[in-house]
């Protein structure tokens, strides 16, 4: 599939990206490049430091009715944004992510990072953090690494900090899921440690009709360690009827 051509012959509603945790638009090049009416939602949310506060900054910035993709946190923000106005999502894709509330240690170990990053600075922080986030190829791909690494360090530290607090603090979505009546895709990488492909089965199952894709040899940054097979699952997802 030509996914530029195919995006442009389809009649999805404008494809709006949310980053996750200090990411922007340097996580979606390949796909900017494939799909170039493509928006991202730049700022690091301005630092919001809750999940709903976020949601509003996104409404506040896309048009009328968005093909949504939220990758990790950013997919987090999608369902509030679901939440808050789901007449505005014709589509709606969560990329690596989980609908989880906190996990027993997460809060120890998102303060430790926070910690390191007080005492020894960003470029510490994000070489602790970043590599867990890689999948094997990912970890051995050099240009890659470097990207995401001055992405990272590039939000700095309040960024980290109120992004954390929003994670901390994120809403349940346990009741929302099973109301969500768009076309629905999850997508993960196999490799991923973080959000392991089984927090996107249990995504699948509490949201009716949704479909899930897993990209082999991929971590947690799969849309930008596996740019042309995710491209190819976001043209296919862009092409799915909406629902009436």
């Amino acid at each position: 599939m030509d996914t530029k051509s195919s995006y442009r012959g389809s009649k999805a509603a404008p494809l709006i990206i949310l980053p996750g945790l200090m990411c922007d638009s340097r996580m979606f090049a390949e796909l900017l490049s494939a799909f170039p009416e493509a928006q991202v939602i730049d700022g690091f949310y301005a630092g919001c430091d809750r999940i709903e506060a976020m949601a509003n900054y996104v409404l506040a910035r896309m048009p009328a009715r968005v093909s949504l993709l939220g990758h990790s946190m950013g997919a987090r923000i999608a369902l509030e944004v679901m939440r808050k106005a789901p007449d505005r999502v014709e589509r709606l894709a969560l990329v690596d992510t989980g609908v989880h509330g906190p996990k027993p240690g997460e809060r120890d170990a998102r303060y430790a990072l926070r910690d390191l990053g007080r005492e020894q600075g960003m470029a510490a922080l994000v070489a602790n953090w970043l590599p867990p986030m890689m999948g094997f190829a990912g970890l051995r791909n050099e240009p890659l690494m470097d990207s995401l690494y001055a992405m990272a360090v590039s939000a700095g530290l309040a960024t980290f900090e109120a992004q954390i607090e929003a994670l901390l603090n994120r809403p349940s979505v346990d009741a929302l899921l099973p109301t969500i009546a768009c076309p629905t895709v999850a997508m993960v990488g196999r490799q991923d440690q973080w959000s392991p492909v089984v927090q996107h089965e249990a995504i699948v199952a509490a949201i009716p009709g949704a479909q899930l894709r897993i990209v082999e040899g991929a971590g947690h940054m799969m849309p930008a360690e596996a740019p042309q097979v995710f491209n190819q699952l976001v043209g296919e997802w862009l092409a799915i009827a909406p629902t009436p």
